[in-house]
């Protein structure tokens, strides 16, 4: 699962990047970074979860769940039609499972805008638009060859050329198709299209260094739209952020204490990336190491298990459950066995956000 970083040229989306990157190649060496590509980057998800965990389990290293994030190249008005770099961008934008549109909330005369003037819910609009109109033109091309062989009598075919029609019809109220209720069949005929505007969104206000907490009138204006839309928003200086990210450990935190941030904007960017993408995390827990795994909300316990080894999922016998709050409460796992309070579950199990599992396999 990854998450592609989108806007406007001159919004600070390459700088936001770059800090997020940054930051990540100057974490602890259990942190895991690496460059995939130059605008291809895994960030590590900071989870306090695993340093409460730690306390009472300590291990020789600590794994945080990782996130891929891509830097796809400014977006200008017209790339539908080739503008800018045009079918590229589109095409990196196809290959990701949801965007991070990052909007300029700030003023500087220094910088320019490519409109000319600041104007957050513009920008939001000039973007939301070349995505759907390069979905629109997505499904128009898939329409025909869907129909002939409809025209066959393939059932499948049949209900492809069905919801083509349907998200068409969506498309030109101008709402993306991320607000077109879809059922599981539904979306699974369409699924190869790779549509733009069907993927979650997550706005970025990239704020000045004079509103940290996004309580401007340009952040203001992005948080109501997002809040219209369902969408998530998070206010990030990436100016700021990027100094930080420079810093060693201690001078981090005392630039943290001097601008009045708990920590850096960055880490709850990463946490809002990982929900926006639909996952949660389960944690092992032992001596060799302590780490979280990434899920998607509603895996099973055999899934859950075959995220660390397909034979873990091949050959899931049962899992043996239990929570942080019982760690905390009994302190050693063989407290908790002892209390009651270990659960052991079976192959329709939904693992929980936050649970600590052991996993039970014969191949």
């Amino acid at each position: 699962m990854e998450a592609g970083i989108v806007g406007l040229p001159n919004v600070g989306k390459s700088t936001l990047f770059n800090a997020l990157t940054m930051s990540n190649a100057a974490a602890s060496e259990n942190y895991p970074f690496c460059t995939i590509e130059p605008n291809e980057g895994i960030v590590s998800v900071p989870d306090d979860r695993l340093h409460r965990i730690t306390k009472f389990i300590v291990p020789k290293k600590v794994i945080p769940a990782t996130l891929k994030l891509v830097d796809i190249a400014g977006i200008v008005k017209g790339a539908s039609e080739g503008e800018g770099l045009g079918n590229k961008f589109l095409s990196h934008i196809r290959q990701v499972d949801a965007i991070l549109q990052v909007v300029r909330c700030f003023e500087d005369e220094d910088v320019t805008h490519v409109s000319g003037a600041v104007d957050p819910i513009s920008d939001i609009s000039i973007i939301e638009m070349e995505l759907m109109l390069a979905d629109i033109e997505s499904l128009e091309n898939a329409l025909g060859k869907a129909q002939r062989t409809a025209k066959s009598g393939d059932k499948d075919a049949k209900l492809r050329v069905t919801v083509i029609q349907k998200c068409l019809e969506h498309l030109a109220t101008e709402v993306p198709l991320r607000k077109l209720d879809l059922n599981d069949m539904e979306r699974s005929a369409i699924s190869s299209y790779g549509l733009l505007t069907a993927k979650p969104i997550l706005y970025v206000a990239n704020v000045g260094e004079d509103d940290l907490l996004g309580e401007s009138e340009l952040a203001t204006r992005v948080r109501k739209h997002a809040e219209t839309v369902g969408a998530g928003l998070v206010a990030v200086c990436a100016k700021i952020e990027s100094e930080i990210a420079e810093l060693e450990p201690e001078e981090r935190a005392e630039m943290l204490e001097s601008v009045g941030l708990a920590e850096p904007a960055l880490a709850v960017l990463a946490r809002e990336a990982y929900r926006t993408l639909g996952l949660e995390s389960y944690f092992t827990a032992g001596e060799k190491e302590v780490r979280a795994w990434t899920i998607p909300a509603g895996a099973t316990g055999p899934q859950a298990a075959g995220v660390i080894h397909s034979d873990f999922e091949r050959g899931f016998i049962r899992v043996e459950v239990y929570t942080l709050d019982d760690l905390e409460t009994h302190h050693t796992e063989v407290a908790i066995r002892k209390a009651g309070k270990l659960r052991v579950e079976g192959k329709n199990y939904i693992v929980r956000d936050g649970d600590i599992c052991h996993f039970l396999f014969n191949v």
